[in-house]
């Protein structure tokens, strides 16, 4: 018995070695910045910033921390300003702001600021993300904020930059608390400068307060700590770390594994890409949560989680699907999903949005009309953009381009405040495809586009015959010290030829768009309305 025991052990082991995985850092190399990440029984739920894209705020779903799929939004649109529909100005690098996602007594919340005029919180609540989520509350803005449900069924908020500051809501999530709790925390050990980033969780009858800061000697991320909510919370390092060629990491959270393990996602600056996530194992060291391997505070090449599935003899990086945004809020009258042969385009149809998601997970194209004249990308109704990822990305799209009228354009970017695009331009009956060099001016109070500055490189004529179906493509390097684009354009789908400029550099602003570089297939008319293109992604 004992030595069938000990065979059963030693085949137990086997097993739970071949189903362990590693993964590489960063983890997700791909725009994901400001996250925040639980876990509710088997799934990992993440959620991260992405502003003036709609449908916004995607939620992120996993059973392993590498394979990820995006289950629903928060939500479809916002209509709180014109600008949001590119009207008096913009809402570039604004929108939604760092949410916080939590699970309290069988319901989800999602809490964020909508960063402009009105500055506003919104509250979320579902009791499943993969079904969609209703809008529950508006609040005062709270910046970078942490919704945090403590066990005497108290609710708060945590949030500022800089000092940080504690507010009671009300059990039903509907306004600050009459009489609660509204206080600057003490925090000994802050230092001087940014200070941002809240994410609060209660472990072992203490609450932790994490937050970035950015002293003279870089970015860090620190943990404070206290048996009082209201403090005084005491404070320590823990994660200061170069990695990869880039400068520090942080901001972010730590999560409960499913065996007891604890694992940080900071995310870290990587220039043209935008910013990508981390994975660091957390240890319990003297009651703080340290970073690192073995606490060391330093992001570790790779990884290895909890398991549970086969997935990587090797390690590799997380796996995230394709994840389509609208510039903006888009024109559903303007869109319809890609019509069986023979049958006429549905306009109007929900196209992708929150609430059809799942449903037309598999869509692979769409065929979209003008009806509002633009000068630019920038300015175009209707973009539709993707993430970009690294350490290198490849894709391809393909426009029918028969139907334009004059003046229209439509093509495929590497999209932010500098872009790289290609543009199939119709002028006089004939078609031609430009590579250029564009880049965007805007205001600081309504980002209200006041120039686009824009070079040809190298413009073809599309020979008469030819402008049917055309396929555009661009490859991204952003390994270290690369961030560069090339571009490519064929006429039968099989033979590419490179157009414009080698090695496009695409570089990452936070005052304009403030995200990382996005594919963008766009289609806007210049001088009448009314043409169509069919895109096949």
């Amino acid at each position: 018995m004992k030595k069938l025991f000990s065979l059963l052990c030693f085949v137990m082991a086997l097993t739970a070695s071949a189903q362990q995985i590693q993964v590489k850092n960063p983890f997700i190399w791909a725009d994901a910045p400001d996250p925040d990440i639980i876990r509710v029984g088997n799934y990992y739920y993440l959620v991260t910033t992405t502003m003036h894209l709609f449908p916004g705020a995607p939620i992120m779903r996993s059973t392993d921390l590498v394979h990820w799929e995006t289950v629903s939004y928060l939500f479809d649109e916002i209509k709180d300003t014109p600008r949001y529909d590119l009207r008096e100005g913009t809402v570039y690098g604004r929108g939604q702001w760092a949410t916080s996602l939590r699970y309290n007594n069988g319901t989800f919340w999602a809490l964020f600021v909508a960063n402009d005029d009105p500055h506003k919180s919104m509250v979320f609540k579902t009791d499943d993300p993969a079904k969609g989520w209703k809008l529950h509350s508006r609040l005062p803005a709270y910046h970078d904020s942490s919704l945090f449900f403590d066990d005497d069924g108290r609710v708060y908020v945590f949030s500022g930059s800089g000092d940080i500051t504690l507010v009671e809501l009300t059990a039903d999530l509907t306004a600050e608390k009459p009489g609660g709790i509204h206080k600057k925390l003490q925090l000994n050990g802050r230092p001087q400068g940014l200070h941002e980033g809240s994410r609060v969780i209660k472990h072992d009858g203490m609450y932790y307060l994490l937050c970035i800061s950015w002293p003279n000697t870089g970015r860090q991320e620190i943990a404070y700590r206290s048996k009082n909510i209201e403090g005084p919370y005491d404070s320590k390092v823990i994660l200061k770390s170069q990695f990869g060629g880039f400068n520090y990491a942080g901001q972010g959270t730590i999560v409960d594994g499913k065996h007891g393990e604890w694992y940080g996602v900071m995310f870290q600056d990587r220039n043209g890409v935008g910013r990508v996530l981390t994975l660091e194992p957390c240890s319990w060291i003297d009651g703080w949560p340290m970073l690192g391997t073995n606490g060391d505070g330093i992001i570790p090449e790779t990884v290895t989680l909890d398991g549970n599935c086969q997935c990587h003899k090797e390690p590799a990086y997380a796996v995230i699907e394709k994840d389509y945004q609208w510039n903006h809020n888009y024109i559903k009258a303007d869109m319809a999903p890609l019509p069986q042969k023979g049958e006429a385009p549905q306009f109007g149809k929900p196209v992708r949005d929150a609430a059809t998601y799942r449903q037309n997970a598999s869509w692979e194209g769409l065929v979209l009309k003008t009806s509002v004249l633009a000068q630019s990308i920038y300015d175009a109704r209707n973009t539709l953009t993707w993430r970009t990822w690294g350490p290198t990305c490849s894709d391809t799209i393909c426009l029918d381009v028969r139907r334009m009228k004059d003046g229209d354009c439509a093509g495929l970017a590497a999209l932010n405040g500098d872009s790289g695009i290609l543009t199939i331009k119709l002028n006089g009956g004939k078609y031609s495809l430009t590579m250029s060099e564009e880049s965007v001016r805007l205001t600081n109070n309504t980002k209200e586009i006041t120039k686009v500055e824009a070079k040809e490189v190298e413009t073809v004529t599309i020979p008469k015959g030819k402008a049917g179906k055309i396929y555009l493509r661009f490859d991204g390097d952003f390994n270290p010290g690369r961030d560069t684009a090339n571009f490519y354009y064929s006429l039968d789908g099989k033979n590419f030829t490179k157009i414009g400029t080698t090695d496009y550099k695409m570089r990452f602003d936070y005052t304009r768009l403030f995200m990382g570089t996005r594919y963008a297939a766009f289609y806007y008319p210049t001088k009448q309305v009314g043409g169509q293109v069919t895109l096949m992604l």
